[in-house]
């Protein structure tokens, strides 16, 4: 189930939000639990089995360590935890992608498995992994209440594509949380803007690079091909945070904000510290600090930071494309913390442009089905073949998306958010804002009825 559908939108959220305010508190995670579990099974039944599964041995597993007085022990659960949670992502995510390296290395012919990936799979595994081991740390303690634990890790809000909450950051708040008619339309406006990101630009922008793909190619289209995925990337995945946080937000919870305006930065270290912050800051401090981080030395270091990367790449999917991504980001980081960063901070200008160059050239290749693909749309942009740097196909499409494209752009900014943070200082603004928040909902329902294209990219993680 979507957000951004009808379905969704003026059925399964009024019918939880109206269940969730009557009941008692005491019952309010179990009505979360239920439509939680409801939401999941809604598109694939069967792996709700793996849902149950995942909630009761991590919950147990979490129990083990807490009460376990060995060391030893404490440390064999902590193992056994996370080896079932990454056993399970190698099977469902990697398996096919394995057999077809053993068949190319060996020369056999393993059978593929074929399974289909359970949704957000990538994404709840990494949530039941920093428990255990935060458990393990005595960050946390081990939930004693599996209701409580079972909400967390199957909350709809962010079960299928993150922000990765953490148990430490919802603790209180599956405990006990304040809801009020303020937070409620906080977190109402927080996921129409949400809403309206993904229908009103994300979906348009994916609309042009599904043109792309079937179109006469030129230097132009290539350009605009880079400039419209790495906009409808950002704008798909951060629609899909800001629905996520708003409607934490109705129901009584704050989960951290995942983007932070990432196409204003001015270094590719700066781009990862504002683009998908959970999974950055959970490689860093279940990876990259355990492996020893800068602590043992510039060798081990660049180690380290190859290692997170080809990691970070393969989370995103079993193909040599997300791997040569994440190398990417691996040696231009390296380079930033050798030596460059000093030059990019003396050149603004400049560090801008490099910066939003690298991160196109990288979303071309995680966008490629191959490497060998990556390599050829990467030379489309430079003229390196025969093709023309124009065509009538490319104009037409050129002067179709102009408006959409520059919209994005602009909305990538930290500018409307400002604007509006400003307006809302006055009295005057609210009934205004309550309006255009109706016509917004009017306008994408509009879309949605009307629209065809409306998937979530990272719905495949």
């Amino acid at each position: 189930m979507l957000f951004s559908s009808i379905t969704f939108l003026y059925y399964f959220l009024p019918i939880v939000m109206i269940v969730y305010f009557v009941v008692p508190n005491m019952y309010r995670n179990v009505v979360l639990l239920i439509f939680s579990l409801l939401f999941y099974a809604w598109g694939e039944p069967i792996y709700i089995l793996l849902m149950i599964f995942t909630i009761v041995e991590s919950y147990l597993i979490g129990r083990c360590i807490e009460h376990s007085e060995c060391h030893r022990k404490k440390k064999m659960y902590l193992g056994i935890g996370v080896i079932l949670g990454i056993s399970l992502l190698l099977y469902f995510k990697y398996s096919d992608f394995i057999i077809l390296n053993i068949n190319e290395i060996a020369n056999t012919e393993i059978d593929l498995l074929k399974l289909s990936l359970p949704i957000g799979i990538s994404f709840f595994t990494f949530q039941t992994i920093s428990y255990v081991i935060d458990v393990y740390r005595r960050d946390v303690s081990a939930s004693n209440n599996i209701i409580n634990y079972a909400t967390y890790v199957c909350m709809f809000p962010q079960l299928i594509a993150g922000p990765i909450v953490r148990y430490a950051d919802i603790n209180d708040e599956l405990t006990y949380r304040e809801l009020s008619t303020s937070n409620v339309y906080d977190g109402i406006a927080r996921f129409l803007v949400g809403l309206s990101k993904k229908v009103l630009i994300a979906n348009l922008l994916g609309e042009l690079c599904q043109i792309f793909l079937t179109s006469d190619p030129s230097v132009l289209f290539y350009w605009m091909y880079a400039i419209s995925f790495s906009l409808h990337i950002y704008f798909d995945f951060s629609a899909y945070s800001d629905m996520a946080i708003g409607l934490g937000k109705i129901f009584g919870f704050t989960f951290l904000e995942n983007f932070n305006y990432p196409f204003i930065s001015k270094s590719i270290t700066e781009f990862w510290r504002r683009w998908h912050i959970s999974l950055g800051n959970w490689f860093r401090d279940y990876v990259y600090i355990p492996l020893g981080g800068n602590r043992k030395g510039l060798r081990r270091t660049i180690i380290n930071i190859f290692i997170v990367w080809m990691l970070t790449g393969l989370w995103h999917g079993s193909n040599y494309t997300f791997i040569v991504w994440g190398l990417l980001f691996a040696i231009l980081l390296l380079i930033e913390k050798l030596f460059l960063l000093t030059y990019l901070k003396k050149m603004k200008g400049f560090a801008h442009v490099y910066t939003l160059f690298f991160v196109g050239i990288s979303f071309m290749i995680f966008d490629a089905p191959s490497v060998s693909i990556a390599i050829e749309r990467i030379f489309g942009l430079f003229a390196f073949t025969s093709l023309p740097l124009v065509n009538d196909q490319s104009m037409y499409y050129l002067n179709s998306y102009f408006i959409i494209i520059g919209f994005a752009i602009f909305s990538a900014t930290p500018i409307p958010t400002n604007f509006m943070k400003k307006l809302r200082q006055y009295r005057w603004s609210a009934p205004f804002e309550v309006v255009g928040l109706i016509l917004l909902l009017f306008v994408v329902t509009a879309f949605l009825v009307d629209g065809s294209y409306n998937p979530f990219l990272y719905f495949r993680f």
